[in-house]
């Protein structure tokens, strides 16, 4: 991506969409950040290389543009019936219920997830990356601005619900990533109910942790599970440290997944939402479930390399890089445990 020049420039538009979306004063301005920001990762996703590119592309392009009609309707709607919906007073509930609809559709929450696992399907990996964490920051910060309590219970049960069940029957480790990606956005939006820098935390520990995976999975070609089951060219290392980030990932608690988690369920206890965390918590345990049903059938299949054939000094740089990061994420909770009571 960063040798082609075009692309380079995209992807600075990209994120300057984002910074004007998130820096504006006014609705239209938040409009026009978003679009910029769509017509710039519309380039980034064709790829000559991939047939799928381009039906994704063009997806991902309707349901956007669907949104973003909607939001921009629902802007002029308001701004020139002002005075009327103060009088019936169905003003701010109404249209907060559409705003945020098209918000959710533009991050792709449950049930408007429609478009999500198709989209994930036909990119590449790094793109996948980009559409699983900097194109929520815009969506999810505009929705943080005008949350009602009761529609955002109903979209924190559905995106853990969907996201939990629809990755079961998955073979495709791109729609396994897509539809846990809507499994985080559900405790992202939970720990929206409880402050601001909390779902940005967990936003930022969910984006460290879904990069060192999809590193992984770009450097070595995967694309389904049945890829992991006998990874006889790697070494050894390699493999336990991308499944103990997939694990990580999941929020299996020895891990640094499990911080944001542990947050997040330590500021519903606060608020005293326990029907909604538990919901929350048996739900997600059906994701870690299918994380850890790829990763015992790596583990426990037959291992065919020589025992004395390890060689854990690498030339390539990418993988150092990525046992770095897969060290982060395993053992980064204990360091995490120690820093957040100082803090």
């Amino acid at each position: 991506m960063f040798k082609n020049s075009s692309k380079l420039l995209f992807l600075i538009t990209l994120m300057m969409g984002t910074l004007i979306t998130i820096s504006s004063t006014s609705w239209f301005g938040v409009w026009m950040g978003l679009e910029i920001n769509l017509l710039s990762f519309i380039p980034l996703m064709m790829n000559s290389n991939n047939l799928l590119s381009t039906e994704a592309s063009l997806k991902y392009f309707l349901t956007q543009a669907l949104a973003s009609s909607i939001l921009l309707f629902s802007i002029i709607f308001l701004m020139m019936n002002k005075e009327f919906f103060n009088q019936i007073n169905i003003k701010t509930y109404f249209f907060n219920i559409i705003i945020l609809s098209t918000l959710m559709l533009k991050s792709g929450a449950a049930p408007f997830h429609f478009w999500f696992p198709e989209v994930m399907e036909g990119l590449s990996w790094m793109n996948n990356l980009i559409l699983m964490t900097w194109q929520k920051i815009a969506p999810l910060m505009l929705i943080s601005y005008c949350m009602e309590l009761n529609f955002m219970f109903i979209i924190i049960i559905l995106c853990i619900l969907i996201g939990s069940l629809s990755g079961l029957n998955q073979t495709s480790l791109r729609k396994i990533m897509a539809f846990s990606s809507i499994n985080h956005l559900g405790w992202m939006l939970a720990g929206m109910l409880f402050s601001e820098n909390l779902w940005f935390m967990y936003f930022s520990f969910y984006s460290f942790l879904s990069f060192t995976v999809i590193l992984l999975f770009n450097n070595l070609n995967f694309n389904h599970i049945n890829q992991t089951f006998s990874l006889t060219k790697i070494n050894p290392l390699i493999k336990f440290s991308m499944f103990l980030s997939l694990l990580s990932l999941g929020g299996l608690p020895p891990f640094l997944g499990f911080f944001p988690k542990w947050m997040v369920i330590q500021s519903l206890v606060t608020l005293n939402q326990n029907f909604l965390l538990f919901i929350m918590v048996s739900l997600t345990l059906i994701t870690l479930f299918y994380y850890m049903r790829i990763c015992f059938s790596a583990f426990m299949l037959n291992y065919t390399e020589m025992l004395w054939n390890y060689n854990f000094l690498y030339k390539n740089f990418k993988m150092n890089f990525f046992l770095i990061l897969s060290f982060i994420s395993t053992f980064g909770l204990i360091l995490m445990s120690i820093i957040y009571p100082i803090l």
